[in-house]
């Protein structure tokens, strides 16, 4: 069946979406072509579960504070959701939702980044209730 192999991060001002994801995850980025405004985003190391994607200069408008979620919302695998989320706060972000478990399954938080996108954590926790 076909599976997500991409995504793709919409930035106001792309270098600061690239601080933002590189202090809090040590993702990397490297620019696509010279001429272009988009970025290759790695992820992980090759072979590692999860995808790479890329970041763009955003060509709409930003998304607005409390409007409906709009389009996928990609769940980061973390090895702790509280770290994370004061990361992300600490570079920029905000929390959007605070954390919950999902049981037996583990525990879940909404962020946005520096550009007003959602984004989910996750950390692993078989014993979350």
């Amino acid at each position: 069946m076909p599976r997500v192999i991409h995504f793709e991060i919409h930035a106001d001002e792309p270098d600061r979406a690239i601080a933002f994801y590189t202090a809090v995850f040590a993702w990397q980025f490297d620019r696509f072509k010279d001429d272009t405004a988009y970025w290759l985003c790695t992820t992980g190391a090759p072979g590692t579960p999860g995808i790479d994607g890329g970041l763009v200069q955003r060509r709409g408008t930003r998304p607005e504070a409390m409007a409906a979620v709009n389009g996928y919302v990609c769940t980061i695998d973390v090895p702790n959701v509280d770290e994370y989320v004061a990361k992300a706060e600490a570079n920029g972000g905000t929390r959007a939702m605070e954390k919950f478990a999902v049981a037996g399954v583990g525990w879940v938080a909404y962020c946005k980044d520096t550009e007003g996108n959602l984004f989910g954590l996750m950390q692993a926790d078989p014993e979350a209730a």
